[in-house]
C-alpha cells in the first residue's frame, strides 16, 4: 500500500508527457477554420514572423476595400460574379494585406467617437454591381478568417481628415482642394489617437491581428496633405513633412498604449520623382523628416506604379543619409499597371494590357533581385474606374492579365524562391 502513491505519480507523469507531445505536434498544423456560429469568441490570429529581411526575394500582397471579396466562403456565401472574384483573390494567397482606414467616413462629427460599424454600399462610387458591408468591423472579421488560414499580415494605413478636424485653407493650394485633404489640426490629434485605439479594439474583438501601421496615405501629394508649401514656388520649403511627423508621433503614442505588438511603418509616399509647387518629391520629403522619426522604424513604405520612374534608389539614398543604426527595408505598398492618370499614380499610363502585364512581371523581377525591396502590394483587386490598375474590371466580369502575374508570384510560393516564369501571353 505504501508504493501506491509512487505508481500514481508515475502514471500522472506519463499522461502529462503524452499530452505535451500531442500539443507539440499539433501546434505545427494550421488551426481549423470553423463557422462563426461555432465560436463564442473569435480566435486571435497566430503571430506572424517579423518583417521580411533584406536579400533576394519578394513577398506579395493586395489592397482591397470590399470585405465580401476577402471573406472565405464558409464565413459568407456569395452569388456570382462576387464569388468567382473572391476565389481568384484567394488563389493569390497574399502574404500581406493593406487595410485603408478612412477617418472621415467613420467619424463624420466630432461629437461622436469613430464608428467601426458604419455601413458601406459596396458600389464603385455609383457603379455596380453593389454588395454592401457593415463597416470596418466586417472588414476585420473577414481579415481575421483569412489570417487563421495563414498569411495576410496586415498593414493599416489611415487617410482622409474629417471636415471638423481639418486645418483651415492656407498656402499654395490647388483650386479643387477640400477639407479632407488638409492635415488635422494639432488639437484634433487626440481624436486621431482615439481612432487608432478604436480600430485596434475592434480587431481584438474580431480576432484580427494588425501588426503594421502607417500614419497617413501619400503625405507628399496634395490630395492627402494640402498645402504642400506656403508659397507657389518649388523652392519654398515643404510643409508636409512636419504635418506627417505630427501624425506619426500621435500614431506611435497610440500604439505604445495599446496591448499587443504593433510596429510603425513610415513613408507611404507617392512615387513622385520631382518637386513642384503642389507636390514634394520622395527625396525632398525624406530629407525634411526628423531623424528620430526616420530611425524609429526599419521599414519604409513606398508607392511605385509600373511605367514610371522607380523611386527605390532615391528613397534608399535619402534614408541612408540619416545614418540610422539599422538600415531600412523598402515595401512597395501600392503598385499596379494600367491606363491610370499620371498625376495620380506617378506611373506611366500603359493602355495595352499585354504590354502592361509584361512590364509588371519585369518590375517584380527587378524588385525580387533588389535586396532592399522585400514586399510588393497590388492596388487593388476590383478596379477603380477612375484609377484603372485593378486585377478585375469594375463590373467584376473581366480578369486583367495582371491577375495571372500576381497569382504566379503568390499561390503559397516562398518569397525567397526564384521568380516564377512570366504568366503573360506574348
Amino acid at each position: 500500500m505504501r508504493r501506491r502513491p509512487a505508481v500514481v505519480l508515475f502514471a500522472l507523469f506519463l499522461a502529462a508527457l503524452a499530452a505535451a507531445i500531442v500539443y507539440d505536434l499539433g501546434r505545427h498544423d494550421h488551426p481549423r477554420v470553423e463557422p462563426p456560429s461555432a465560436r463564442a469568441t473569435p480566435t486571435p490570429a497566430r503571430a506572424g514572423p517579423a518583417e521580411p529581411e533584406a536579400g533576394e526575394g519578394l513577398a506579395v500582397g493586395v489592397t482591397e476595400f470590399n470585405p465580401n471579396l476577402v471573406a472565405p466562403a464558409e464565413l459568407k456565401p456569395l452569388a456570382e460574379p462576387w464569388h468567382g472574384v473572391r476565389e481568384q483573390l484567394a488563389r493569390i494567397q497574399p502574404d500581406f494585406f493593406r487595410l485603408v482606414i478612412d477617418w472621415a467616413a467613420v467619424q463624420p462629427t466630432a461629437e461622436a467617437p469613430a464608428n467601426m460599424d458604419v455601413p458601406q454600399g459596396g458600389c464603385m462610387r455609383r457603379l455596380g454591381p453593389c454588395l454592401g458591408w457593415g463597416g470596418v468591423r466586417e472588414q476585420l472579421r473577414a481579415l481575421a478568417a483569412r489570417q487563421r488560414e495563414g498569411g495576410w499580415k496586415t498593414l493599416v494605413v489611415v487617410t482622409s481628415t474629417p471636415d471638423w478636424a481639418a486645418s483651415p485653407p492656407s498656402g499654395c493650394e490647388r483650386d479643387r482642394a477640400i477639407p479632407r485633404a488638409r492635415p488635422p489640426r494639432a488639437d484634433t490629434l487626440a481624436a486621431y489617437r482615439a481612432l487608432v485605439s478604436a480600430v485596434l479594439a475592434a480587431a481584438s474583438q474580431e480576432g484580427a491581428r494588425l501588426t503594421y501601421w502607417s500614419p497617413w496615405n501619400e503625405p507628399n501629394h496634395p490630395a492627402f496633405i494640402s498645402p504642400q508649401r506656403s508659397e507657389c514656388d518649388p523652392a519654398s520649403p515643404s510643409l508636409a513633412p512636419a504635418a506627417y511627423a505630427q501624425l506619426a508621433t500621435a500614431l506611435q503614442a497610440a500604439l505604445d498604449e495599446a496591448p499587443g505588438e504593433q510596429r510603425l511603418v513610415i513613408g507611404e509616399l507617392a512615387g513622385l520623382p520631382r518637386s513642384t509647387r503642389y507636390v514634394t518629391s520622395v527625396p525632398d520629403f525624406i530629407a525634411a523628416l526628423p531623424r528620430e522619426l526616420v530611425c524609429a522604424s526599419t521599414v519604409w513604405s513606398q508607392h511605385a506604379y509600373i511605367g514610371g520612374e522607380d523611386p527605390v534608389e532615391p528613397a534608399a539614398q535619402a534614408l541612408a543619409a540619416f545614418g540610422c543604426p539599422r538600415p531600412h527595408t523598402i515595401w512597395i505598398t501600392e503598385t499596379g499597371v494600367g491606363p491610370a492618370p499620371e498625376d495620380l499614380s506617378a506611373g506611366g499610363s500603359i493602355a495595352d494590357a499585354r504590354a502592361g502585364c509584361r512590364a509588371l512581371h519585369a518590375q517584380l523581377v527587378r524588385w525580387w533581385r533588389d535586396p532592399r525591396v522585400t514586399v510588393a502590394i497590388q492596388y487593388t483587386v476590383r478596379e477603380d474606374d477612375k484609377f484603372p490598375v485593378g486585377l478585375v474590371s469594375t463590373d467584376l466580369t473581366e480578369p486583367r492579365p495582371a491577375l495571372k502575374v500576381w497569382t504566379a508570384w503568390g499561390a503559397g510560393r516562398d518569397p525567397s524562391s526564384p521568380p516564377p516564369p512570366s504568366a503573360c501571353r506574348t
